[in-house]
């Protein structure tokens, strides 16, 4: 503007330089606000870090323990969604609509699978204050019916706040070819297990990624970091140079195991020295009274689970390297954790690859011991034997799943040496994972929002526990804590646990209810029910009234039902799938059901070579699935049942020019309905070729229960080979399309899909 101009004057009549700004302005963090870095383990027990009582290797979680603060009453909901869901949201599971799994949506209130939106996170807290939010890992709070293409995305983690996101939706994923999404999208393992891939290094490498790219462009902003590891939920997958550095280690079996961790604990001071051992639990037998053939399985199924989680703590020690380097581990709270007690859904003996026996495939002893240097690899779906998940679990009863100790009672290491100056101490108050956000929330100096995006918001049910960081002598908060999983209950409340096992399928009142005084009795062994009736009857009534109060109700213990109910309901009447060349990966939970039925799959392809090969569709991976392939010329169909491969080849090759490549699969018929638990009978599995038969294979073998946890493909089989060939095996003709028709005969075993599904949660 030019000397003795007047100031352009808007309509109101002020200059532009008398004005605010109309854009939106950017919020402006706190001063000393902390990066925050939570680190969540998967079906790692309460004894299973170093720190905590276990002989694996775990110096990174070992040094921040040390550096410190190791929590001895920290409690979890029992399973990996409901965790995470009150981990994010500072309120009961339930009340947040994830009362059981993310896998199913059963209508009522506190069972839809997927967060609701008057629970913000932690995230979407959090940015109202400067903190950009990055989540890697597991997320497993949104129904894997909305993890496709088309989501809804509003319930994936940069729906709920995150401003990045590379990890998997589901449960579980294999180590070595993940069901990977990068923010919104499905993407490709960046490496495969030839080159020497881990999903560990990989989520460790992001981590890194995301922390420097903020560290460059914004320095200045606190962040939030989300890593949630694989390990140590199945597939035990890990090196196999450490998976057998441990056998040595555990050859003593269970029993020694646990005796050595509990004294351990008691020396460490993480347990009172009166603790007491719990009888084994229901079903684990003696270590003594196995095999030598068992024993040595066993170990190994115990030392790929000890390998995954020093495999992870060895990537650990890289990101916490990093933040020294960096210059901002002084100011970063870290904290470590697991989301619920080690698993039993490998069962009183264990799998080498789970995935058979879910398809009525057993995998017998001989087989396990001809196959145990598998164990941990690329074709293995590893689970450990009840045993040494009950010796996770060291000092606790029972397991993941259910709401006594070994289910909800888990370890928790809490670093900030900036702040804490209590190095190495222990804190024995009673924690609950929906009290983490009221927490940081404290430290930074913030109240939680009343209104998200419009919407206005929950209370928060969680209740602080900053003040015990820098006192141990802080009480434990006064407010009662309840439990529910699969109908088995708890209560917790000023020092005293009531706490009830429900057998499945029984009527609720039959269950038996028990009394411990937790502040006494650490181990929960010394029943008091009988000889405090009173208090029993009182904790009893306060469990019903904060059930009602937090959406519990009703009870439903019918997991099996709810998984097949759900199926049917997402696919409905839809019988017809259509895959065009182009499209990208599709997840299991979306892909074509063809579970118990009879289905047609047909490829529409032009092949101008006679050298034409590879995949026209692939739906799982090595330890399970399907493919229908061109090799040395003639159309191939594998169906691949825990490892065994059931191949179908043509009777004469595919000539040259236009073609409809196809398999039709039908259920022969039977006389009358199988018993429950039972093979359904033979299947036939017939070549196509231009719609004419070309070949076909009888088996009594058939996806009853699971097809895998791993997607589909078309034109290629993008990681674990679903068949014998190299993946990806990419067609070199072209593809232009694969339909996928089922007939509308789908007969489901609740029970048998709901066992298959608790191997994958």
């Amino acid at each position: 503007m030019s000397a003795g101009t007047t100031p352009f004057r808007g309509t109101i009549g002020k200059t532009v330089a008398d004005s605010k700004p109309w854009w939106p302005q950017q919020p402006k963090p706190r001063p000393g606000a902390p990066n925050i870095l939570v680190v969540l383990f998967d079906d790692v027990g309460f004894s299973d870090f170093g720190c905590y009582g276990s002989p694996i290797k775990t110096p990174t979680i070992d040094r921040l323990a040390a550096e410190g603060l190791r929590y001895s009453g920290f409690h979890t909901t029992a399973m990996c969604s409901t965790t995470r869901a009150a981990l994010l949201t500072g309120r009961n599971h339930h009340s947040v609509g994830v009362g059981c799994l993310a896998n199913f949506d059963s209508g009522y209130p506190g069972y839809r699978g997927k967060i609701a939106k008057q629970a913000g996170t932690l995230a979407e807290m959090l940015r109202a204050h400067a903190y950009r939010n990055y989540m890697i890992g597991k997320w497993h709070v949104t129904p894997l019916t909305e993890s496709g293409a088309t989501g809804p995305f509003d319930g994936w983690p940069l729906g709920r706040g995150f401003d990045r996101f590379y990890g998997f939706l589901d449960a579980e994923t294999d180590q070595y070819a993940p069901e990977l999404v990068s923010d919104n999208t499905h993407i490709d393992p960046p490496g495969s297990y030839a080159d020497g891939y881990h999903l560990t290094s990989d989520l460790v490498d992001q981590s890194i990624r995301f922390i420097a790219d903020h560290i460059a462009d914004r320095p200045d902003l606190p962040w939030l970091t989300w890593l949630a590891f694989g390990a140590c939920h199945a597939p035990h997958q890990a090196p196999a140079d450490i998976i057998k550095g441990y056998d040595d280690l555990f050859a003593h079996g269970w029993d020694v195991e646990r005796e050595q961790r509990l004294a351990r604990q008691k020396a460490m001071g993480l347990v009172p020295p009166d603790t007491k051992m719990p009888p084994r639990n229901d079903g684990v037998k003696a270590w003594d009274g196995h095999t030598p053939d068992e024993q040595r399985v066993f170990t190994r199924l115990q030392s790929a689970f000890a390998g995954m989680l020093d495999h992870a703590d060895r990537h650990l020690a890289r990101l916490i390297g990093f933040l020294e380097k960096a210059g901002v581990r002084d100011n970063t709270l870290i904290l470590v954790l697991s989301d619920n007690g080690a698993s039993q859904e490998g069962g009183p003996l264990g799998f080498v690859n789970a995935m058979g026996p879910y398809n009525f495939r057993p995998e017998p002893m001989a087989e396990k011991l001809r196959r145990i240097d598998d164990i941990g690899g690329p074709d293995s779906h590893t689970n450990f034997p009840h045993g040494w998940a009950m010796a996770s679990n060291t000092p606790l009863r029972r397991y993941k799943q259910n709401t006594h100790g070994g289910g909800i009672r888990d370890p928790f290491v809490m670093s900030w040496p900036g702040k804490i100056s209590a190095k190495g101490e222990m804190r024995h108050q009673f924690v609950h994972a929906s009290d983490l956000v009221p927490t940081l929330l404290e430290v930074i100096g913030v109240s939680a929002p009343e209104n998200i995006a419009g919407l206005p918001q929950m209370p928060i049910e969680g209740t602080s526990f900053a003040r015990s960081i820098a006192d141990a002598s802080v009480p434990s908060k006064d407010s009662p804590q309840y439990f529910e999983m699969f109908g088995h209950r708890g209560l917790w409340h000023q020092g005293w646990k009531a706490v009830s096992y429900h057998p499945p399928g029984t009527p609720f009142d039959n269950d038996k209810w028990e009394l411990f005084h937790l502040d006494r009795d650490f181990s929960e062994v010394d029943d008091l029910a009988e000889k405090e009736p009173h208090r029993l009857a009182e904790m009893v009534k306060t469990w019903w009234s904060e059930a009602e109060k937090h959406n519990v109700l009703p009870l439903d213990d019918r997991f099996g039902p709810r998984f097949a109910e759900n199926a049917a309901r997402f696919q409905g009447a839809r019988n017809t799938f259509t895959f065009h060349a182009g499209m990208g990966h599709v997840p299991t939970d979306v892909a074509p059901d063809v579970r118990s039925r009879n289905y047609t799959i047909e490829a529409h392809v032009e092949i101008d070579g006679v050298d034409a090969e590879g995949v026209l569709i692939a739906h799982g991976d090595a330890t399970s699935g399907y493919s229908l392939y061109i090799k040395d010329g003639h159309l191939v169909h594998d169906l691949n049942i825990g490892g065994g491969h059931q191949i179908a080849t043509s009777d004469r090759k595919v000539p040259r020019g236009a073609h409809r490549l196809g398999v039709r699969v039908e259920r022969l018929v039977r006389k009358e309905e199988p018993a429950k638990g039972a093979r359904t009978g033979l299947s036939e599995y017939t070549l196509l070729i231009d719609g004419a038969p070309a070949g076909s294979l009888q088996t009594q073998l058939a996806f009853h229960n699971l097809i895998s946890w791993s997607g589909l493909d078309i034109g290629r089989d993008r990681g674990s080979p679903v068949s014998r060939y190299d993946a990806p095996f990419e067609f070199t003709g072209r593809l232009l399309r694969v339909s996928v028709v089922m007939d509308n005969d789908q007969k489901l075993d609740g029970d048998g899909v709901g066992n298959a599904e608790m191997a994958r949660q």
